[in-house]
């Protein structure tokens, strides 16, 4: 076991505002309490959260690091109290409430998943907050089944190009919406079987198109706003709607909802980070039961679209903000 040091090196939010708010700083080397690990971060991934964290619009949770950063990987150096799943030496990618942004980093040991060698440390901590997501939204929430059309609004963000993949290897159709032919072409590479640039082409019209104008049996949405009541008519009969983002000026809508009556609609969403650890948990036991093995047989894996070294976290956020990027974003420590 390798000797910690006292003092590490952090990007911390000096106050709310643009990306050159992330400023790097020195922070003791947190200490894992009881079911906690300390993992020696080798990469971190960035999030859309991290930016409204950034931003002052997306306050961490209570008893949370201060410090953004939603995913990690890397090496575990010590363990609290009761840990069972993991032990010093282990390779481990874990969602955490926060402080991703870090040479150290406590995760939950619950929440902790073994990265397969499949999988790069760079690919590995552009997994968790991402796979977590798409499974809970898509497959727990959102019940998409074999044989049923999945619409992604979004889809070569780091969400929708896991969420192409996963539904894909579970026998559903996928349709996406992106914002540009080079996102369509990557998208389209991954599996999906129709891309719809929404700059040119009206997505329901062409979801209805696309299904023989039954519509899509489970929606997942980042937007929100006037794709509210756009995604009700491009739902199908008993379809589901999930909620897991909205853009930034798009929370509140003015909706048709005889819809969501007529269609016998589910309307739904969550978001992960002040969920409670034991459905962080359960959530991951999910995963390892029935996705693992698809990342361990290569049949999933992140889309990289940029890799950063931790001290240039502000020009990762404004590579996010462009809009430009294709997958994940990942921070190199």
């Amino acid at each position: 076991m390798e000797k910690l040091p006292a003092q590490m090196t952090a990007v911390a939010i000096s106050k709310p505002g643009g990306p050159e708010v992330l400023i790097p700083e020195q922070r003791p080397v947190p200490q894992p309490g009881p079911g906690e690990l300390l993992v020696k971060v080798m990469a971190a991934g960035v999030n859309r959260p991290d930016v409204a964290q950034r931003s002052g619009a997306y306050p961490p949770p209570p008893g949370a690091s201060d410090l953004p950063g939603l995913e990690i990987a890397g090496e575990v150096v010590a363990a609290g109290s009761g840990v069972s799943r993991h032990k010093v030496g282990d390779k481990v990618m874990s969602l955490v409430a926060g402080g991703g942004y870090a040479q150290y980093c406590i995760a939950q040991d619950g929440q902790a998943m073994t990265v397969p060698p499949s999988l790069t440390m760079a690919e590995a901590g552009a997994i968790p907050e991402t796979l977590m997501t798409v499974w809970h939204n898509v497959f727990e929430r959102g019940a998409l089944k074999p044989g049923e059309t999945l619409l992604i609004h979004g889809g070569s963000s780091g969400i929708g190009t896991i969420a192409i993949q996963l539904a894909k290897a579970f026998g559903s159709r996928v349709i996406v919406t992106v914002g540009g032919q080079d996102k369509a072409d990557a998208c389209l590479k991954l599996g999906a079987d129709v891309a719809i640039n929404y700059k040119t082409q009206d997505f329901v019209a062409e979801t209805k198109k696309a299904t023989n104008d039954v519509g899509a049996n489970v929606i997942l949405d980042m937007v929100g706003g006037d794709y509210i009541d756009r995604n009700y008519d491009a739902a199908a009969v008993d379809g589901r709607v999930v909620q897991i983002a909205f853009l930034s000026n798009m929370p509140k809508a003015t909706a048709n909802f005889t819809k969501l009556m007529v269609k016998r609609l589910t309307h739904t969403g969550s978001t992960l980070r002040p969920r409670t650890n034991a459905d962080k948990a359960a959530m991951v036991a999910a995963i390892e039961a029935k996705v693992m093995r698809l990342l361990r047989e290569g049949r999933v894996k992140p889309v990289m679209d940029s890799t950063f070294p931790l001290e240039k976290a502000a020009d990762a956020h404004r590579r996010m903000e462009t809009s430009q990027h294709i997958g994940k974003i990942v921070l190199s420590v």
